[in-house]
């Protein structure tokens, strides 16, 4: 193929995968709200309890970015592009990020990464494994991310959820390994 070709190939392939997006989203809002229990207990950076109610902060809405904890180096990569975003996104929704980890080392790392949205422990409750975010069979944790709204009545309801791996809509680095010709070779994060 010549690179005229290429281009237009390129551009059809593009208007498709937008096209895929868009149905994505209407699956996403069709499958309607999930009621949550909103006495989940966590720990904030701090050390202080806080519930998931308490998570919402002044927002209706709140995303919960579920992270594998420390020793997971794809998960740190991923939660390192959120610093530029999160300005952004507090300005619409409250946006935390819940570890496995305990409190005090989740500190640790969050300072250590410069991470500037709030960071807190799932240690001690079930909240990762009743979001779907904790393999059936190994036991092992999943990353991904989960939507959430509160209603006037108090309750919370998930109204959307989604996994984490290379190649997905919320890690770009992966898109711009695409670009060169060796993809992303033997990168591996840190």
């Amino acid at each position: 193929m010549n690179a005229i070709a290429v281009n237009d190939e390129l551009k059809v392939l593009n208007r498709e995968m937008q096209d895929l997006r868009e149905r994505f989203i209407k699956a996403h809002q069709a499958r309607g709200p999930e009621p949550v229990s909103n006495d989940y207990a966590f720990t904030d950076t701090g050390g202080d309890k806080v519930s998931l109610l308490d998570l919402f902060a002044e927002h209706d809405d709140l995303i919960v970015v579920h992270n594998m904890g420390r020793k997971c180096s794809y998960c740190a990569l991923w939660a390192d592009g959120f610093i530029g975003l999160y300005p952004h996104l507090k300005r619409r929704c409250a946006f935390v990020l819940s570890s496995p980890d305990p409190w005090s080392t989740l500190r640790d790392v969050a300072k250590g990464r410069g991470w500037p949205f709030p960071c807190v422990s799932s240690d001690g409750n079930t909240f990762t494994k009743d979001m779907g975010f904790v393999d059936e069979k190994s036991g092992g944790m999943l990353p991904g991310a989960s939507a959430f709204t509160k209603r006037d009545d108090g309750s919370v309801v998930r109204v959307s959820t989604t996994p984490f791996g290379p190649g997905d809509l919320f890690c770009p680095v992966w898109h711009f390994f695409d670009m060169l010709p060796d993809g992303p070779a033997t990168f591996e994060p840190k």
